[in-house]
């Protein structure tokens, strides 16, 4: 095999190597998640405890001066704030920001083990304490569901039966309700007509507490097999509690009274309702959608309007569902956003170039100093497990204007080369080579700049540590390109040296 021989199959690879490229950055790019914001964990707990009938200074120093007594023991612990309350301790707890989403689970379990520590030494009548770190949900899609013709209770039983429908759809993680009211059976009576019967108000709290208790009754042994038994009477209705027998006195002898016999028992809501909704003057209620983690909120979006769609032909007329805020689309806007900043910004440099040194040059530079790098940045982003949001998109636009600088020396040196006669081989390699290493040391410094951002143990690191991985990704695969691309791409495109 002679020497041409050789030259064109180093060629062929090359080439082959550009198509790989190309064609793997347009598959990546449409893998990569598409988020609105980097996940972010939120390093805050709620820890909330009752204790009926106490006072804020007994829950003080019954509830929450023991808890946070023994919440401090945790070297993980940032802050911790206290408000007790007659009746009620909250307690906010905020964990160090070095300790990531990754660590933050074995945090809260801890939290939880020294809450579990304490419980045991709380006064009686306290309730059991309770924990709250979910707050890390994104809820990136709400639907008004409202109603016009239907009672309240419908239309809640119809956004029971659409949460369990969008529960189960590809890519969703939870979906919780908003503006439901909650219910309660209420029993009217009189004061004066208990007085004359002889009842007293805490004699009929005491029996309606008492009633409708789930209690273990036991087993029966028969031969080989045991039964369980299970007493009847639990309450299906409200009938059933009107039903009830209150002793009282009528007329000087003792009686048997039902609670029908004195009062009305209703099924209503709270009133006044601690949270309402309305959606275009009616009655509504919020579904609020939760994406997966790691999930692309744009499939996710779609997915959810075909099930909507799915949905809507069963629903009854008056059922209706509206969009309130929907992520899906303002990330699929951010990425058409960055999208035309590309273009834009390579129709900038092909036209400063093509004005400056001439056509081919700024094709040649556009190419394998903007185009190249970022198609070869979609295919590390999706190596690595970087989704595509607010922060990654930023960083490929700070980066661009910073891309193209290795491809305009490398460029520039080939065409100064052959226009002095140098064979084009010749010229892109020794064009090449000569500034390779200063050209590294300049990209390497500019990514250092970016670099505190990524080591920051913070919060800061967290949320925004994609910003310097991108764009040392992005600025090392342009010294890259500069070295493979721009010389082929030169060889194969420059005019020769003008006579004379």
């Amino acid at each position: 095999m002679n020497l041409s021989a050789i030259a064109i199959e180093k060629r062929a690879i090359a080439y082959f190597g550009v198509a790989l490229v190309i064609i793997g950055g347009v598959f990546c790019f449409f893998q990569l998640g598409q988020l609105e914001d980097p996940e972010f964990s939120v390093k805050t707990a709620v820890i909330t405890t009752t204790y009926p009938g106490a006072s804020a200074e007994q829950v003080e120093l019954e509830i929450t001066d023991r808890i946070e007594t023994k919440l401090q023991e945790m070297t993980e612990l940032k802050n911790v704030y206290s408000n007790s309350r007659p009746g009620l301790s909250i307690i906010k707890v905020d964990i160090k920001s070095n300790y990531w989403s990754e660590r933050l689970p074995q945090v809260w379990d801890i939290l939880r083990k020294k809450v579990a520590d304490v419980e045991p030494s709380l006064p009686p009548g306290a309730g059991k304490p309770k924990v709250g770190d979910d707050f890390g949900y994104v809820f990136g899609f709400l639907l008004a569901v409202s109603s016009d013709g239907f009672s309240y209770a419908e239309l809640e039983r119809y956004v029971k039966d659409m949460r369990k429908e969008l529960s189960v759809v590809s890519g969703v993680a939870r979906v919780d309700f908003w503006g439901v009211q909650d219910k309660r059976i209420y029993v009217d009576v009189s004061t004066n007509q208990l007085a004359a019967l002889n009842i007293t108000p805490e004699q009929l709290i005491r029996t309606l507490q008492s009633e409708n208790m789930v209690v273990d009754a036991g087993s029966v042994n028969h031969e080989s097999n045991r039964f369980r038994v299970t007493p009847t009477g639990e309450f299906a209705s409200p009938e059933d509690i009107a039903d009830l027998a209150v002793s009282g006195t009528v007329v000087g002898r003792d009686e048997i009274l039902r609670i029908r016999d004195f009062a009305s028992v209703s099924v209503g809501y709270v009133d006044p309702p601690m949270q309402l909704m309305r959606h275009n003057g009616r009655p509504a209620i919020a579904l609020a959608i939760a994406p997966g983690a790691g999930e692309n909120v744009v499939h996710v979006g779609n997915a959810i309007d075909h099930r909507i769609n799915e949905m809507m032909s069963d629903l009854p007329i008056g059922i209706d569902i509206q969009r309130v805020s929907w992520q899906s689309d303002q990330v699929s806007e951010s990425i058409r956003a960055f999208m035309i900043s590309l273009l834009e910004a390579v129709a900038i440099v092909l036209i400063l170039l093509a004005v400056t040194m001439g056509i081919r040059p700024g094709i040649i530079i556009g190419i394998s100093g903007l185009v190249f790098p970022i198609l070869g940045t979609f295919i590390v982003m999706s190596i690595m497990g970087i989704d595509l949001h607010r922060i990654s998109l930023g960083a490929l636009i700070i980066a661009m204007g910073m891309m193209v600088d290795n491809a305009i020396v490398v460029t520039d040196g080939i065409m100064v080369r052959i226009a002095q006669g140098r064979d084009r081989v010749e010229a892109a390699i020794e064009a090449a080579n000569g500034p390779a290493l200063p050209l590294l040391g300049a990209t390497v410094v500019a990514c250092m700049a970016f670099y505190p951002i990524f080591a920051s143990s913070y919060d800061t690191g967290e949320y925004a540590g994609s910003l310097f991985t991108v764009v040392a990704i992005s600025l090392v695969l342009s010294w890259v390109f500069c070295q493979t691309v721009a010389p082929l791409l030169c060889i194969a495109m420059l005019p020769g040296p003008k006579p004379g």
